[in-house]
């Protein structure tokens, strides 16, 4: 089986999606492994390093993707090369199925059978292939990196001759995998940190972590199957608000995480809210390229409301590239060698398994996914 990595097409990504070391095992395994030259340049891989593992270079981009049986990237691809790829090759990456329906039908009508790495299910067996946690987890770290270093104040509490500086407060809002990586790394910091999530099953990982669970009873709540929060009524948001704005107020960071797959996120941080911070605080919107937690958030931009820095960033695992490439990197390797055919020397798509179900959107010019089946 031959497989294909192309450059990443988008200027600012530093993120590359394999790196040497997985290049080596998979050649190990028997693939045939080309790279696109420069492919690992923005992480700061050579491409002697990619030779030493045992993958060949191509700088033609065309040739390199018409060649594939499969391709692996980091994002979606751009239509004109989806057209590029053979029929019942197989292509892994991100792309946003929920939102991409030109995509999706471009898949089906070439007949690729495309993984989209956001539908991994979060089942035990799949944990070293869900790129969606690895790469939120360092994006939390990233955004209290980032809030600490545009705050005017230091974190930690500190006793000199000069009086006692009081720490910093850090209010965590939203605590999935990216929210649980903020509390730690603020905690490392040492700032006093709250966190609120709407599911209380997560109290007591927010309790372990050294930070308080802010309370806030809003009736029947809870978390899909897959241990996302559910999407809350309107009377459910407006109560929510009203209790967070008083943690709001006292903070001097926000950092904002909440989510939901395939939908806009909610607005959480009204501007009145914002209003009532204090002057030279910090707002972290985590859910900016999704449409932001926060009023006032501008993707991709940071701005200054009433004294309040609003920050939203984009692709925010791109901040921390090499350790962002080598999860992802892992994450699609630990996918292809558990599905990897000794004998054939091939990524076989085992169309009953769990994780292949789940993941798996098109398939024989057909969608084979049933969530997509019924929205479709």
């Amino acid at each position: 089986m031959k497989i294909v990595i192309p450059k990443e097409y988008l200027t600012d990504e530093r993120r590359v999606p394999l790196i040497p070391s997985n290049v080596e095992q998979l050649v190990k395994l028997g693939a045939r492994m080309e790279v696109e030259t420069g492919m690992g340049k923005p992480s700061g891989y050579a491409d002697d390093e990619y030779v030493s593992a045992g993958a060949t270079l191509n700088q033609d981009r065309g040739a390199l993707l018409s060649s594939a049986d499969l391709v692996l990237r980091l994002h979606k691809p751009p239509i004109e090369e989806i057209e590029l790829l053979r029929e019942g090759s197989i292509h892994i990456s991100y792309f946003d199925p929920f939102n991409e329906k030109g995509i999706l039908d471009k898949f089906v009508s070439q007949g690729i059978s495309a993984i989209s790495m956001e539908m991994i299910p979060r089942v035990t067996r799949a944990q070293k292939m869900d790129a969606l946690s690895s790469q939120a987890s360092l994006a939390g770290y990233a955004a209290v990196i980032i809030a600490a270093e545009r705050l005017n104040k230091v974190f930690p509490m500190m006793m000199t001759p000069a009086g006692t500086i009081s720490p910093s407060r850090v209010f965590v809002i939203g605590v999935g995998v990216a929210g649980l990586q903020a509390i730690a790394t603020a905690k490392r910091l040492g700032a006093r940190v709250e966190a609120f999530d709407t599911r209380p099953v997560v109290e007591e990982q927010v309790q372990s972590l050294g930070a308080k669970f802010v309370k806030i009873d809003l009736g029947e709540t809870g978390q899909t199957k897959d241990g996302y929060a559910k999407a809350l009524t309107e009377e459910q948001i407006d109560k929510q608000r009203q209790e967070m704005a008083k943690h709001c107020a006292m903070a001097d960071v926000v950092i904002t995480t909440a989510q939901i797959f395939g939908k806009k996120a909610p607005l959480i941080v009204t501007k009145e809210m914002v209003a009532a911070m204090k002057n030279g605080s910090v707002i972290v919107d985590l859910a900016a390229q999704s449409g932001g937690n926060v009023e006032g958030t501008v993707r991709g931009e940071e701005v200054v409301v009433n004294g309040v820095t609003i920050i939203g960033m984009e692709n925010m695992p791109s901040r921390v590239a090499i350790h962002t490439s080598q999860m992802y990197s892992n994450n699609l390797t630990s996918l292809i060698t558990e599905y990897w055919d000794d004998e054939t020397k091939n990524f076989e798509l085992c169309l009953d398994d769990e994780i292949i179900k789940g993941c798996l959107v098109t398939h024989e010019n057909e969608i084979f996914s049933e969530t997509f089946k019924k929205l479709m």
